[in-house]
């Protein structure tokens, strides 16, 4: 597999790259599963923009879109990348329209929405499917496009660079090792220009509203290449999963009842009916996701109570159908009726706010390698990402790093001589003989991060996840270089690596600030006002 631009990942950062890249050359896409999981897909909420002046919520601003997102980004946030994301929202729409994206729209005009930390209406989005829409729009054109191959099923392995081939010189990206997860065949995808889209890693944690598909692929690979990692301590937890003991299957566990819901004038409650939020923050049911998770964790902590309600009872009826067709009908499925009762909710992990630090262009230290979207931090989201602004960044990133790969790396330009990449070695390995192996480290991971690395977290928690971390990585190690790879192991490999990087970056930071919250350091200092930055030498 040759191209001229390498994609690893299927959401809204890979695919809007594959098509405005496969104007200048040939493009291949791999994802490891079906292009539609990821968590693009399952963006409820919306899109994040300030429209012309003629189409914007009265009073609104790219200026006060800025403040809101530095607020929420708790002193971490960098103000020109925020305001360089920002400023291009209003193309972004027009361009995601012209993939054929129908936003709401109400007496010709968009139907903004407003959520938590937002201080006007300015989501657009369609229904509650709003991450689906834009997918399935990408997904269609990119599948109509002769210059892009979307090879599905496709898991990379790992990247290939001139350093990890033995090269003393500057450190350049040649491709990647892809597992053909339907033949076990192992191939080189080779490209002087790879993209990495893989998503977030919300599987490290028992709880979390992402796909299967989010074990930090992305991240993990990065971090083995030598590319520089920043902020992973900062993964934040959305405050409202659906809780409901008596649903089954992983949907009913990780479905997101989105923050709009929030936005339209639902109400977080306690078992008593109480109005408990403003306790913590005047704003209440929409103040920034940090805020309003540790509030919901709070007051389950104090009550004894296994979660709290999102109450929407007092909407007319049919309000919620209507709105959010989507959450209605599959609350609906699980046997629950929103418009009589309050919704259980507890929090669960969402988005990975750190990850492969990049440039507003997706640059990263790696020369030829690129990341967009959530596995990259590019300085937008700081300590806490203010709601819906993370389809905006992975568009705008993505646009802006076709135009740096192009400006820098353009297709027939000479590259400098590279060592031959080698062909994959199974060498004297079988295939797995014991999956059982697999899955116990798998829950055990999920669970001790659940446990020690959530929401609220300790020193002594931290040392005790480092610990068993240390152990479980050796035993990760042994069972991938003594077995045949399949994506079992890979994705048990990456998830390893990608939570002891949330780990060591978290023991890093001596005080709470957005999401990361200790009870050792309960403040912020100006002294850690900085990004957590680490590299694998």
């Amino acid at each position: 597999m040759t191209a001229d631009f390498l994609v690893i990942g299927a959401g809204i950062a890979g695919l809007s790259f594959a098509l405005r890249a496969a104007a200048h050359g040939s493009v291949t896409v791999v994802t490891k599963g079906e292009a539609i999981q990821s968590n693009t897909a399952r963006a409820q909420g919306g899109i994040a923009t300030v429209l012309p002046r003629e189409l914007r919520d009265p009073g609104d601003s790219v200026d006060r879109h800025v403040a809101d997102t530095l607020d929420a980004g708790a002193g971490l946030c960098h103000e020109d990348a925020v305001r360089t994301i920002l400023a291009e929202g209003a193309a972004t729409i027009d361009e995601l329209i012209a993939f054929g994206v129908e936003f709401d729209r109400e007496n010709g005009q968009y139907a903004l929405g407003r959520e938590g930390g937002h201080s006007n209406r300015r989501v657009l989005h369609c229904r509650d499917t709003t991450g689906l829409r834009i997918a399935n729009a990408l997904l269609a054109s990119v599948r109509s496009n002769p210059a892009i191959t979307l090879r599905e099923h496709h898991f990379a392995i790992d990247l290939v660079t001139t350093g990890e081939l033995g090269a003393v010189t500057e450190d350049r990206v040649l491709g990647a090792y892809v597992l053909d997860s339907h033949t076990g065949e192992v191939r080189i995808a080779r490209s002087d220009r790879v993209i990495l889209a893989a998503g977030g890693c919300g599987k490290v944690y028992l709880y979390t509203t992402n796909p299967d598909s989010a074990t930090g692929d992305g991240v993990a690979m990065a971090w083995r290449a030598g590319a520089t990692i920043a902020n992973m301590e900062f993964v934040q937890f959305h405050p409202t999963c659906f809780y409901n003991p008596a649903a089954v299957g992983p949907e009913a566990r990780s479905f997101l009842v989105s923050e709009a819901v929030r936005g339209e004038g639902g109400v977080l409650v306690n078992h008593l009916g109480e109005e408990f939020t403003r306790k913590y923050d005047s704003r209440g049911s929409l103040a920034p996701r940090d805020i309003v998770a540790r509030a919901i964790d709070l007051e389950i902590k104090r009550t004894g109570k296994p979660c709290v309600y999102l109450d929407v009872t007092h909407k007319p009826k049919g309000f919620m159908a209507e709105r959010f067709p989507y959450i209605y009908k599959t609350l609906n499925n699980f046997g629950f009726d929103c418009e009589s009762e309050p919704i259980p909710v507890v929090p669960a992990a969402h988005y990975q706010c750190g990850g492969v630090q990049t440039d507003v262009f997706g640059k990263t230290t790696i020369r030829g390698l690129f990341a967009v979207g959530e596995v990259a931090c590019t300085g937008l989201h700081g300590a806490n990402r203010l709601a819906s602004n993370s389809l905006l960044e992975g568009y705008v990133i993505a646009r802006r790093a076709v135009d740096e790969m192009l400006r820098l790396y353009p297709p027939g330009k000479p590259t400098p001589p590279a060592p031959p990449i080698p062909e994959w070695e199974h060498g004297d390995t079988t295939p797995p003989d014991e999956l059982v192996n697999i899955y116990h480290n798998w829950d055990e991971l999920r669970r001790l991060m659940w446990d020690y690395v959530s929401i609220v977290r300790t020193d002594n928690r931290l040392r005790r996840a480092a610990t068993r971390l240390r152990n479980l990585r050796k035993e990760v190690r042994e069972f991938y270089w003594g077995h045949r790879v399949n994506p079992d192991i890979l994705e048990l490999r990456n998830l390893v690596a990608t939570a002891s990087l949330i780990v060591d970056c978290a023991i890093l930071r001596k005080e709470s600030r957005g999401i990361h919250y200790t009870l050792d350091y309960p403040e912020s200092q100006e002294r850690y006002r900085a990004d957590t930055i680490v590299r694998r030498f």
